[in-house]
């Protein structure tokens, strides 16, 4: 699973209606090009790829009145939304993907429902301790990795990464049911798009010929 995907789906639907160049500007606002693989060329291709499959709506706009040339606009389809929310429930409960998938995921978490982010978190947690316990049983010697050389540290250092994703995780779960952040349903979501206009202080500036579809 990309991140792109997820990224991109959720930052139009966050919006509406946008046009690439919004996309773009909001995952650069996020800090996603730094984490991600959310570069402009990824965003644009995303853009027109998910139009093309039905999970966006292209609407052509005028001209603008300073004279620009028309831009495209993207709405997610109903067929969007429910692909949107299955990459959204597959990335927050997986334990198994890349850190940038996760992010995706924790920057959307709050457009499920409070019980079913908890529910997916505490699988999340489950699945870590799965593979923790079936990883232990075989590979990890109990006179620590140096008995295996070097290559005992690659095992180590998974081991490692898991009980700190496992951490991390029941220190969120522990936040979302003692009432942190307002989750769908529960009253005006926390906005996290510029507005059209505003300046984005953490724009890189670095033209695409994307920016102007």
């Amino acid at each position: 699973m990309s991140a792109i995907r997820l990224l991109v789906l959720g930052a139009v639907r966050m919006h509406g209606r946008a046009h690439g160049y919004q996309v773009r500007n909001d995952l650069e606002y996020w800090g996603a090009h730094e984490w991600s693989n959310a570069k402009p060329g990824s965003i644009y291709h995303a853009l027109k790829q998910m139009a093309k499959q039905g999970l966006l709506l292209a609407h052509e706009t005028a001209p603008s009145t300073a004279g620009g040339p028309p831009r495209t606009e993207y709405e997610v389809t109903d067929e969007g939304l429910d692909e949107y929310r299955t990459l959204l429930r597959d990335a927050v409960r997986s334990y198994d993907r890349n850190l940038d998938v996760l992010s995706a995921a924790v920057g959307f978490i709050v457009d499920l429902p409070r019980e079913e982010a908890v529910a997916l978190l505490k699988e999340r947690i489950e699945g870590i301790r799965e593979w923790r316990d079936a990883v232990t049983e075989y590979y990890t010697p109990a006179e620590g990795p140096e008995s295996l050389g070097h290559i005992g540290e690659i095992m180590n250092l998974w081991v490692h990464s898991a009980d700190s994703g496992a951490e991390w995780t029941r220190g969120l779960v522990a936040r979302i049911e003692g009432g942190a952040y307002t989750f769908a349903g529960e009253g005006e979501p926390f906005v996290g798009v510029l507005a059209e206009g505003v300046e984005n202080p953490y724009a890189t500036g670095v033209p695409d010929p994307g920016d102007l579809d």
